[in-house]
């Protein structure tokens, strides 16, 4: 009889012992694969991504089905060996359900829609693909959110260090590819209504100029009213900030904590809507000024910089302007943020060069004279860095454009992953930011008994204009002292917005106490000081807030985008003195 015991337990523990290696087989085969489904996608390769991810599903099918028998099951039943078992299978169910509900359907959208069908034709988008798609972009987004829960609440903590590894390896994949698709789900849930397919649209855009900065990027030197109708887009309507006078008092009520930190002016003058990093705000602030202005009321506000239009060159190629300058991706910026200046006296000429480069963007793109796979990778990027806002009229689209870099809001913050904001200002009241240098750093310790986090955001500035910038640039660049700041220096307001749980402790200038103005905005606390540089000078500012209660990851950081936007460093917090 133990004889016979002992002969099951042994050919149980090899059948075990083969299928998990058959299914470890399986499952890193799958890998592999995955990867060649996401080149295929992007190389807009649509048979072969439907074909890679036939031969995935087929893998982590075979994967599922080898854990999932009866016996696998009975041995999960066995302690501390059945905590790994679970886990194996659990993740083969995982992956079998985006291999079917998830990775297919986008990789048959990749098959049937060829991302050229997006590129303009006469100025209109076919809106079509987008509808279509609609129903297996959004079983994936469904699919990928739901999967994840279930890998996050794996149990791994009697497991094997390989198995939690694993895991924790399948957790962070499905994270970034149910952000990834959750954005492309809002964008084609989105963009059909807001592109004209259910009736006319009105948009003003706001084009940002970074040489006079502000929260969001820069002063809005130049408007437009961009028409949209079934795809098709016509800039009917171009204007200069010029355009619009400073009004007796705000054309809408302010939060009264918006007036405490930037003033009245915020929603009195069109250059300064954006004083706030509320972008939803400086879009309603600006629609009121246009239709106060021009009697238009607009559906939506988009916003974007000289920077963004250079990454749009990369899909257009080179424009020529009718005053004969031929734009590049490569000069577009030192054209429009510093030469400009140079060759045009009167800010009114500034502003139409200014807007007169953007409508010739905009034209090439809507002519459908572009690269497709260059446009969508050009505005990915200056979404990625905030260059780019969007703000919808519609509650309800506004409510779904809210989670996306593209609203403009603050840091969204989680527990495990606290977002802090370091927003500028310009104090010279000229157009010296072209030259202002920046590096930006966050980072957290555990100092304390009851665990809450200290965290340090560190801002570096610097004057990167030229030694005689005083009396080699022209006076509307340096501002000619006039605004209270000499000719050549930059001052700059520099705001750190900090979670809604963290709390301001302290805060340095170049290694010294600092006593900077203390606020509340949002639920947010808020502090803000003034620097001023001279050519070749910087300044190192650091601030320490305490984490909450439930607030343990590391943090991250948005910022103002100057025109040289630097990667945020990770910042080193010693207990002993977090701002040394």
């Amino acid at each position: 009889m133990l004889l016979v015991v002992g002969v099951l337990v042994v050919l149980t523990v090899a059948w075990v012992g083969i299928r998990g290696y058959l299914a470890s087989r399986h499952l890193q085969a799958a890998a592999g694969l995955a990867q060649d489904v996401q080149a295929q996608v992007l190389d807009n390769d649509g048979a072969a991504a439907l074909a890679t991810a036939a031969q995935l599903g087929d893998e982590v099918h075979a994967a599922r089905d080898l854990t999932g028998d009866p016996v696998w099951r009975l041995i999960e039943g066995i302690p501390v060996v059945g905590d790994d078992m679970s886990a194996v299978r659990q993740v083969s169910e995982i992956l079998s359900a985006v291999a079917d509900d998830a990775i297919t359907p986008v990789a048959g959208i990749a098959n049937s829609v060829s991302i050229d069908s997006f590129k303009p034709v006469d100025g209109a988008i076919d809106l079509a693909p987008l509808i279509e798609a609609r129903p297996a972009v959004t079983r994936a987004d469904a699919t990928l959110d739901s999967q994840l829960s279930i890998a996050e609440g794996i149990d791994t903590t009697h497991a094997v260090g390989q198995v939690r590894e694993a895991v924790g390896q399948v957790v962070d994949v499905l994270r970034r590819a149910s952000g990834q698709v959750d954005v492309v789900a809002r964008a084609v849930d989105l963009a059909p209504a807001m592109m004209g397919a259910d009736g006319p649209r009105d948009y003003l855009v706001l084009f940002q100029n970074n040489a006079e900065l502000r929260a969001t990027g820069g002063i809005p030197g130049a408007v437009a009213l961009l028409h949209v109708e079934g795809g098709k887009l016509s800039l009917v309507q171009q204007a200069s900030s010029s355009d619009f006078p400073r009004a007796d008092s705000p054309v809408l009520p302010l939060p009264a904590e918006t007036r405490g930190l930037y003033g009245d002016i915020t929603g009195q003058y069109i250059q300064d809507v954006n004083l706030t990093p509320q972008f939803p705000l400086s879009a309603q602030l600006a629609s009121e000024m246009w239709r106060r202005e021009f009697g238009t009321t607009v559906d939506g506000v988009l916003s974007m910089d000289p920077v963004a239009l250079s990454y749009l060159m990369t899909a257009t190629g080179p424009i020529t302007l009718p005053t004969g300058d031929v734009l590049t991706s490569d000069n577009v910026v030192s054209l429009l943020l510093s030469e400009a200046y140079s060759r045009y006296d009167d800010p009114v000429q500034q502003d139409l060069f200014f807007a007169g480069t953007a409508s010739g963007v905009f034209s090439a793109v809507a002519s459908g004279a572009l690269e497709p796979q260059a446009l969508v990778a050009a505005l990915a990027r200056a979404g990625d860095e905030r260059r780019i806002y969007l703000w919808s009229a519609d509650p309800g689209e506004q409510a779904r454009l809210a989670e996306t870099s593209l609203a403009g809001e603050l840091p969204a913050s989680t527990p495990t992953r606290p977002g802090f904001g370091v927003y500028l200002n310009d104090g010279t009241g000229a157009k010296m930011d072209y030259y202002l240098g920046a590096e930006f750093g966050v980072g957290n310790s555990v100092c304390r008994q009851d665990r809450r986090s200290t965290y340090v955001v560190e801002v570096t500035l610097r004057n990167d204009a030229p030694a005689d910038a005083a009396s080699s640039l022209p006076p509307y660049v340096t501002g000619g002292g006039n605004f209270g700041v000499e000719a050549g220096l930059i001052s700059t307001n520099v705001a750190v917005y900090a979670p809604s749980e963290g709390v301001f402790m302290q805060a340095t200038v170049d290694g010294q106490p600092a006593a900077p103005q203390t606020a509340m905005d949002s639920g947010r606390s808020v502090v803000q000081l003034q620097t001023t540089l001279s050519p070749g000078q910087s300044t190192t500012i650091k601030m320490s807030f305490l984490g909450g209660e439930s607030t343990t990851g590391a943090a991250r950081l948005e910022t103002t985008p100057i025109v040289n936007l630097p990667e945020t460093q990770h910042v080193s917090v010693a207990c002993e003195s977090p701002l040394t």
